[in-house]
């Protein structure tokens, strides 16, 4: 059964077309991915499906009936004065409707006369069959579960108002999944997840019943949870029937496909052309009995005429991401021995041990709160109990980006870090996608995809030897992050980095530092070796 329809619709902002030829289908249970460039309009599409807003033309229709629900990620005000464990529960409208007419029920009992006993009965009887089919008796059991796999027990007793942005934004993710909406529409789900909870989510939305459809940058949970793909690059949508891999694989046969049917047609275009000018000249060197060569030269231009060209494939844009260092550091890059470390009476480390060597590129994890921020803070800040070794030049992105004077422009931060006149920076920053008016705008109003990449610009002017990188694909699309794991990897100096993204650690790290109960224990290759490794052990399981 089809949930969702969409059939040529567009969407425009003034004189922008943001969408322009968009039709797709999402059948009842599919779990479907929406992806594309940041700003290709993706958020775009899942505020028309769920009629926030209106298309400029086009059709939508979704099932009769069918509940749908949205994951956003700006914060419910009107929660804000009311526990996170009431809103939980209040995530169950109808069975809490009923509950309140089988009380009202339960009173009448009690004091209904004989004339009136067997309809209070019946009726009583007909909301708790109701009560019982809605699962009303295993409220407890569903919330105590979603509590216990997003690890929010800290939370439950908190007013909404007081939770960080991104505590907020579990919060509601948590109630649409408690209410068990037919559609879902998720925009960023995995956004502020730590990887255990990555995990038990990616397990709840495969195993749910109910139409999703996901707007995610993670590659990983994507080939986890999505059964079709919808690329949406230059205002239309292209459908993939598979997860992100199968996708990857079958949108580069496509391109090649259509390379070589340009090519092939470009060359046809161009024998076409070259066979009517040389019977044309033919004509004029055999005059006056040439009309021959001129009717078959008019003959070719007219099948000339009627063939529809294919435009040029589009290429990626890319950013020329290319980290260097001046000078070599020494072998050893970072020592932590026997370390200590607590923040007022929480202790994060104890009696632990790190070391970096030259040229690893190391990821360090573990669960939201665990400390990893923190350590790579106190390196930043030259704790004396971390040894930093020998011609150490950092290059550092904090996982929240605040620049120094947020009131400058994007042009007058980067003459900061360029060596060079102002036509050539001008010319460097447009690679990185800032051009035009664009150079000109304060720090203020970039977004977090615009801060990250015009950190990335600085830093690279720095040619620091040691990486230090923390949740650096937050904020940016897929494309950019295939461009940051290239050029990480052609890199030649030593990169710690923190991250939750697996299919970014899986290109990128080389070990794997986890942080868990004050210490850190280290593992061999990426995150597929890491948890192979885990699976031989036997401290986590295959499923």
């Amino acid at each position: 059964m089809i949930e969702i329809g969409l059939n040529k619709v567009e969407k425009s902002f003034g004189n922008k077309k943001v969408l322009k030829n968009i039709s797709f289908e999402v059948k009842t249970n599919e779990k479907v991915a929406l992806i594309g460039q940041n700003g290709s309009g993706k958020t775009t599409l899942l505020k028309l499906i769920s009629k926030e807003d209106n298309p400029t033309s086009g059709e939508i229709t979704i099932r009769k009936d069918a509940s749908i629900a949205v994951l956003e990620q700006k914060p419910k005000v009107e929660w804000n004065n009311i526990v996170v464990k009431d809103i939980l529960y209040s995530s169950f409208e109808k069975i809490n409707e009923l509950e309140k007419k089988l009380k009202i029920e339960e009173e009448k009992l009690s004091t209904a006369t004989d004339k009136d006993l067997e309809k209070v009965i019946k009726r009583y009887t007909n909301l708790q069959e109701e009560f019982i089919s809605l699962g009303g008796y295993e409220i407890n059991s569903k919330v105590e579960k979603i509590i216990a796999g997003f690890k929010v027990e800290n939370l439950i007793d908190k007013k909404y108002i007081s939770l960080s942005g991104g505590e907020k934004t579990i919060i509601n993710l948590m109630v649409i999944l408690l209410q068990e909406p037919d559609i879902m529409l998720l925009d960023e789900p995995t956004n502020h997840l730590d990887i255990d909870t990555l995990e038990w989510l990616e397990n709840f939305l495969k195993n749910c019943k109910k139409t999703i459809l996901i707007v995610s940058h993670d590659r990983y949970f994507l080939d986890k949870v999505v059964t079709k793909t919808i690329l949406i690059d230059n205002g239309e949508s292209e459908i993939f029937n598979g997860n992100y891999s199968y996708y990857l694989e079958e949108n580069e046969n496509r391109i090649m496909k259509e390379f070589n049917d340009y090519k092939n047609q470009q060359k046809q275009i161009d024998a076409m052309k070259n066979s009517i000018k040389r019977l044309r000249e033919y004509g004029k060197l055999a005059y006056p009995c040439g009309e021959k060569f001129f009717r078959r030269a008019a003959s070719i231009e007219k099948r000339l005429e009627k063939i529809e060209v294919l435009d040029k494939p589009n290429e990626k844009k890319t950013i020329p991401l290319n980290f260097e260092f001046d000078k070599r550091s020494g072998n050893d890059v970072i020592e932590l021995n026997r370390f200590n470390y607590s923040i007022g009476d929480k202790e994060l480390f104890k009696n632990t041990n790190l070391f970096i060597k030259y040229q690893e590129r190391v990821c360090l994890m573990g669960k939201n709160g665990s400390g990893k921020s923190t350590l790579i803070k106190e390196i930043m800040k030259g704790n004396p109990n971390i040894k930093i070794g020998s011609n150490i030049e950092i290059g550092y992105i904090p996982q929240e980006i605040v620049f120094e004077d947020e009131n400058i422009t994007v042009l007058d931060e980067a003459h900061k870090y360029f060596n060079g006149p102002e036509d050539n920076l001008r010319s460097a920053l447009y690679k990185f996608l800032f051009y035009g008016e664009g150079v000109f705008v304060r720090l203020n109003k970039l977004s977090g995809g615009e801060r990250i990449r015009l950190k990335m610009f600085c830093l690279m002017q720095k040619k620091n030897n040691l990486l230090i990188l923390d949740e650096p694909t937050n904020h940016i699309d897929i494309n950019t992050k295939e461009i940051l794991e290239e050029a990480l990897n052609n890199y030649n100096g030593t990169i710690l980095l923190i991250s939750h993204d697996r299919y970014f650690i899986n290109k990128v790290a080389t070990r794997i530092i986890y942080l868990d109960n004050k210490k850190l224990t280290s593992y061999v290759g990426n995150y597929d070796d890491y948890k192979k490794t885990l699976i031989r052990q036997n401290k986590i399981s295959t499923n």
